[in-house]
């Protein structure tokens, strides 16, 4: 998986989900507690995300982690880019299985 697949993905579940904690994170992406980390790290750094603390979260330590203004609008321009990405994988998908219909029809005669 792309890092920019792995930013929108983790995105979305914080937005979801503010109070996972980073094991839940990485297990819900499918990624290494270690690439988790850096990944959210990363996203802290630069603004997208911040770490609140709340008395009533269901995490362990009371966490949440809040998309910031910021980092919903690039989450925006990440979820287009995955859209116009995801657009183009499944046309030349259905491109693919139209010629390997094309190729069975051709087989079969």
């Amino acid at each position: 998986m792309i890092i920019e697949e792995l930013k929108y993905k983790m995105l979305k579940l914080l937005e979801l989900q503010p109070d996972l904690t980073q094991r839940q994170l990485a297990k819900a992406l499918g990624v290494s507690l270690g690439k988790t980390h850096y990944l959210l790290k990363s996203l802290i750094d630069v603004g997208w995300v911040k770490l609140d603390n709340f008395q009533k979260s269901s995490n362990k330590w009371g966490y949440a982690y809040l998309l910031t203004p910021m980092g919903i609008a690039e989450k925006s321009i990440i979820t287009a880019r995955f859209l116009s990405r995801k657009e183009i994988e499944y046309n030349e998908l259905r491109e693919e299985i139209a010629q390997l219909k094309e190729q069975l029809k051709l087989q079969q005669k």
